[in-house]
């Protein structure tokens, strides 16, 4: 069930500079909604401004950056007098087997992807709190929930913003905030094009390398409506695919379930008399 909400929302969104998160802010600002829009970069943000005025706040944002994080959050509520919806869109994908990963490569994934999320939540939670509302999207992809080899940093700093929302919610149900993760597929954002780091190459892992990987990709305009439909949302899902992700997910987690239920005779003698 959607309903249109009553009055202008106030979004706080990462990694608007392009892809999801700029389209998502042009998707709230065209129907009236302010968004604090966050970037590295600010002025990969003026088009916003000068297409939407003041209903904009451009936040120069490096959310790794605990303590800008903080002050973005609390500008953005006292600025627009609300805090509404935010979207934890920031990140990048880091190409690697895992031997290959350094630990400067795995923790700068995690910085970003995982406690960049985490920090910009911190920041949001005690102001949704007090006015007994609000709605925290957490962007993890298709690779939150199933992996592919050769990007396991990637999977490793989304599985645990999808682990940590799991809890965040149960914890934030009482105060009325609700919490979605939003597992895009593959789309045509320029997401492998713009920002992915790669680390260096082991000649063991070649094969893994050569062998392409190809995808259905959706059109990134599509998921504007999207979001709108998941942020209106009474109740709003705890997760949502966007794209043809499902089939592939359901395969997974059916060969998951069998491969359990195969060793269950094992997990009960490891348990021991009762």
């Amino acid at each position: 069930m959607t309903s249109a909400p009553a009055r202008p929302a106030t979004w706080f969104i990462t990694g608007a500079s392009r892809g999801f998160g700029r389209l998502w802010s042009e998707a709230a600002l065209e129907r009236g909604d302010r968004v604090a829009a966050t970037a590295r970069d600010i002025s990969t943000l003026a088009p916003l401004v000068d297409r939407f005025g003041e209903s904009v706040l451009p936040v120069a944002l490096d959310v790794t950056d605990r303590a800008g994080a903080v002050a973005a959050v609390r500008d953005t509520a006292r600025r627009f007098g609300s805090l509404d919806v935010v979207v934890n869109n920031a990140g990048y994908g880091h190409f690697g087997a895992v031997e290959e990963l350094t630990e400067a490569e795995l923790r700068d994934q995690l910085e970003t992807n995982f406690f960049g999320a985490v920090w910009v939540t911190q920041a949001a939670l005690p102001i949704m709190r007090a006015q007994g509302s609000g709605h925290i999207l957490q962007v993890t992809s298709e690779g939150g929930v199933r992996a592919f080899p050769g990007i396991g940093a990637y999977h490793a700093s989304k599985w645990a913003l999808e682990g940590l929302s799991d809890s965040l919610a149960q914890e934030t149900a009482a105060f009325g905030i609700h919490i979605t993760c939003v597992e895009p597929g593959p789309y045509r954002t320029g997401w492998l094009d713009v920002g992915a780091r790669q680390s260096a190459a082991l000649p063991a892992y070649a094969r893994l390398r050569d062998t392409p990987m190809t995808f259905d990709t959706g059109d990134p305009e599509a998921t504007k409506a999207a979001i709108l439909r998941v942020v209106d949302a009474d109740p709003p899902p705890r997760r949502v695919f966007f794209g043809k992700c499902l089939d592939n997910v359901r395969r997974d987690y059916t060969d998951r379930l069998a491969e359990w239920d195969r060793w269950q005779p094992l997990a009960l003698a490891a348990f021991g008399d009762t």
